[in-house]
């Protein structure tokens, strides 16, 4: 299918200003049957479709632009290339600005002296699981949250056991967090120690919005005792703490339609501004490539996003896209 877009991209491009051709029409079929869409009318089949072409065209002149040597990364038309920037940020980005002035000093907990290795992916470890969709929900502070604490409990107990997202949408709104409308990474760690634990995501699957709590103590596979902010925009400690502790959640910005519609390489936007963080991800280990520097970010976007649902985020860009702003990892 994936050649098939390509090669359908690139008729379309040599036509692009007759938007009812045959090629942009043809794409839009096998795009939207790829993806599942089903729109509930005309008027809104004929919005989405609006939306879509403009995408088109941001995407054909991205990755024309890549192939001459201006870009890093390539961009695709996923699963959201049929919404706007602006609705994105508003259903998906539901990250809530940390005060950090709420948290003590020395919050960071002394990270291992041992030599930071050149390179780590925690994938490669066990200690990562499966990407998810989190759907039309704001809900990627819980996606990031279970996501450093699997880490930590495979660390602890030799058994990867996904957990349950939902059960921090439903169960965590008397902790300061609104379920699809957004929370806060360390008030979700605030939950799971006021609990005294987290359900599987087995036990309690993930439904795409709000419910009514039922954390039950019989589907309990997480707990922590703690948490750890890093000090902020510093990638070198991040750097230590992921080589040493594990997957690491934190805050990113995903403002852009470029992460929106990103496909692979190293994304590398300097105008991805370090102080606008509005979505929570979990870096899983770093490298370099080509003389380039990144960190390996998980997505909560579904596997059809990115690079398997992972991203390279540029790293020593200082602190791009805010990576580094607001990092945070549990403790047992």
């Amino acid at each position: 299918m994936m050649h098939t877009l390509c090669a359908m991209l690139l008729l379309v491009s040599l036509d692009l200003s007759h938007s009812s051709s045959t090629a942009l029409r043809k794409l839009w079929e096998d795009w939207t049957v790829k993806h599942h869409k089903v729109y509930d009318n005309q008027t809104e089949v004929v919005f989405r479709r609006a939306v879509w072409e403009k995408n088109v065209l941001l995407v054909l002149r991205h990755n024309q632009e890549a192939s001459a040597g201006k870009h890093s990364f390539r961009m695709g038309l996923n699963h959201l290339a049929d919404m706007t920037a602006e609705e994105i940020n508003e259903k998906l980005n539901g990250l809530k600005l940390e005060d950090p002035s709420n948290f003590r000093n020395g919050s960071l907990k002394e990270v291992s002296s041992v030599s930071i290795p050149q390179s780590v992916d925690w994938r490669k470890s066990g200690l990562v699981s499966p990407v998810q969709n989190q759907g039309m929900c704001g809900s990627c502070w819980a996606f990031s949250s279970v996501g450093a604490l699997e880490g930590q409990m495979k660390k602890r107990t030799g058994v990867l056991v996904p957990l349950s997202p939902q059960n921090l949408v439903d169960c965590s709104f008397v902790d300061g967090n609104r379920g699809c409308r957004g929370g806060f990474i360390s008030k979700a760690f605030g939950y799971i120690i006021r609990n005294q634990g987290i359900d599987s995501e087995s036990f309690y699957p993930y439904e795409h919005q709000n419910g009514k709590c039922r954390y039950s103590v019989t589907g309990k596979a997480g707990y922590c005792s703690d948490f750890h902010i890093l000090p902020y925009g510093d990638e070198k400690t991040l750097k230590a703490v992921v080589a040493s502790v594990g997957p690491v959640s934190v805050a990113v910005n995903a403002m852009l339609k470029s992460f929106h519609l990103y496909r692979g390489g190293l994304y590398n936007v300097p105008s991805c501004n370090p102080r606008l963080t509005n979505h929570a991800v979990l870096v899983v280990g770093y490298g370099r490539d080509q003389g380039q520097d990144f960190w390996l970010v998980k997505n909560s976007w579904g596997t059809t996003w990115g690079e398997d649902g992972f991203i390279r985020i540029a790293r020593n860009k200082k602190n791009l896209c805010g990576i580094a702003s607001f990092a945070v990892y549990p403790t047992l």
